[in-house]
């Protein structure tokens, strides 16, 4: 079995991804085609079976996956939300989930072992984990929801799946505002510029590609810099950034290597002498 070769270009186009992978792979069989669910917080997707390799994107707790393969502890597999495809370890994924009811709409929550913020903390979240939640606590004025095993998150950190997905999409980035800037990263703990795009996107309700050379592509449509508006894009090669007001733009960037506000007359500037001037501008 081998990995595509560039798995980036096909991965937003499931109809294209689907011709793609069966080009590429040799394998005795295609697909065992079960889905599965995200286990962990935040888990890395790879290109290659290999925990030394670079990571392309992140998935999150909770989020559907297709499973196309196993072998030596790895799961081959395609991204539910996006049709990313890529490799993660065998323990990272759950085939006996159930459906997820709510989301995490904060930047990051924590998991505590029971419905009390005096608790042990248990794990940390993302905005964009998917709970499954069996029930509901108040302790002390705080209103916790509870998970499996008596587990427990804040309340006022999630929302009904059905019903979170709504908002300005440039107001939920700027709340990443100082997260560090990851390669491949897509939640509150690391981030990169698309990866911000298409998380900030995702929980407006407003799917997005997960790559820059994608979203440069095929989101919304080309307009000039005169036109720039709040929400518009700016993309550079290998980068993109989010329109704050025409003269301000927010991007996770390997400059401050944080999310960051900055004059997008000073931006262009100073990315000008590795990457040259902006590639174009499109609304989404």
């Amino acid at each position: 079995m081998t990995s595509l070769p560039d798995s980036r270009l096909n991965a937003y186009r499931p109809d294209l991804a689907e011709t793609a992978l069966k080009g590429v792979v040799a394998a005795e069989r295609y697909t065992d085609g079960r889905t599965a669910s995200i286990a962990l917080p935040v888990v890395d997707l790879r290109p290659r079976p290999d925990a030394t390799v670079g990571i392309d994107t992140q998935l999150l707790l909770g989020e559907p996956v297709t499973v196309l393969d196993r072998a030596g502890g790895w799961a081959w597999v395609k991204s539910g939300l996006d049709a990313y495809v890529g490799y993660l370890p065998e323990t990272a994924i759950d085939a006996d989930v159930p459906s997820p009811t709510h989301i995490v709409t904060a930047p990051r929550s924590f998991v505590y072992s029971g419905a009390d913020l005096r608790f042990p903390m248990r794990r940390a979240l993302s905005m964009g984990a998917r709970l499954v939640v069996t029930g509901e606590a108040e302790t002390r004025g705080t209103r916790y929801l509870l998970l499996a095993g008596g587990e427990a998150v804040i309340a006022n950190h999630c929302a009904l799946l059905d019903t979170a997905f709504d908002g300005d999409y440039v107001a939920i980035a700027a709340r990443f505002l100082e997260t560090p800037y990851l390669w491949g990263g897509r939640s509150g703990f690391g981030i990169d510029c698309s990866g911000l795009v298409q998380l900030a996107m995702m929980m407006a309700g407003r799917p997005a590609p997960r790559d820059s050379d994608m979203q440069a592509k095929g989101l919304g449509t080309p307009i000039d810099r005169s036109d720039l508006a709040r929400g518009d894009l700016v993309f550079w090669k290998g980068h993109v950034a989010i329109v704050e007001d025409p003269d301000t733009i927010l991007h996770a960037n390997g400059h401050t290597m944080s999310v960051a506000r900055e004059g997008l007359t000073a931006a262009i500037e100073r990315i000008r002498w590795l990457y040259a001037e902006p590639t174009g501008y499109r609304r989404p």
